[in-house]
């Protein structure tokens, strides 16, 4: 059984506000809930219709049935299972190897799929913009398919970042140079604009290489291409 006071403090925990005054977020589905028990995230509760997760201590765990597992929910179709996790303390940031920098990515989406493609990839760290969409985010934590737990995720401001570091940084632009034709660095931090309007002005007069992929399309109507498929592209260059 879910007492009313739990339901209430889950539901608070979709807003931005309510995952920082409780220092929890939560987490849906067996995947994604197992790989956040497999890593360094502190469980603080979990909630099942299923009699599972038997590493999982009783103290911390309810089964609870199907209605009220949907009154906690933050999805469409409930899943089996969901578990609160307390939010750690940011990690310091290994400035080695790649990075992805990120400008104002606004859609949880996104941010979920680059993480699971830095993942894949190998990229151990991701700096976001203050104004990048909140990593515990529910919509983020179900993106990442479990990403969550290996990638090391920054919420910096990213002028500053980019002004100091040592590294050298790319952008994507409209009009910069081929990247299937650009000879690209095993390390440097790749700056990922935001959806709608691209990488902040501020912030492009501090990049010195500029990328871009090239449309093949006969029409070339295409405006853009989406933050995450386009981050796809140019970490597989990169890695190439």
């Amino acid at each position: 059984m879910v007492s009313k006071n739990q339901i209430k403090l889950i539901t608070s925990l979709q807003q931005k506000k309510y995952r920082i005054i409780n220092k929890l977020f939560f987490a849906e589905g067996v995947k994604v809930i197992q790989e956040l028990l497999d890593s360094n995230f502190e469980l603080e509760h979990l909630y099942s219709t299923k009699q599972d997760f038997e590493e999982v201590q009783a103290s911390k765990k309810t089964l609870i049935n199907e209605a009220d597992l949907k009154k906690i929910t933050a999805l469409a179709t409930a899943n089996s299972c969901l578990a609160v996790f307390k939010i750690p303390v940011e990690k310091k940031i290994k400035e080695s190897g790649l990075i992805i920098a990120l400008d104002s990515i606004r859609d949880p989406g996104n941010l979920g799929t680059i993480l699971r493609l830095s993942d894949w990839f190998g990229v151990k760290e991701i700096v976001c913009s203050k104004e990048t969409v909140d990593l515990y985010n529910p919509k983020v934590v179900q993106a990442t398919m479990g990403s969550i737990a290996r990638v090391n995720v920054s919420h910096v401001d990213l002028n500053a970042f980019i002004s100091n570091t040592n590294l050298a940084v790319f952008g994507t632009f409209m009009d910069g140079e081929n990247i299937y034709k650009t000879s690209l660095p095993q390390e440097g931090i790749v700056v990922m604009g935001n959806e709608a309007n691209g990488i902040s002005k501020e912030l492009e007069n501090l990049i010195k290489n500029r990328l871009s992929i090239p449309r093949f399309g006969e029409v070339q109507k295409t405006e853009s291409l989406n933050v995450a498929t386009a981050t796809a592209i140019i970490l597989s260059e990169f890695r190439r």
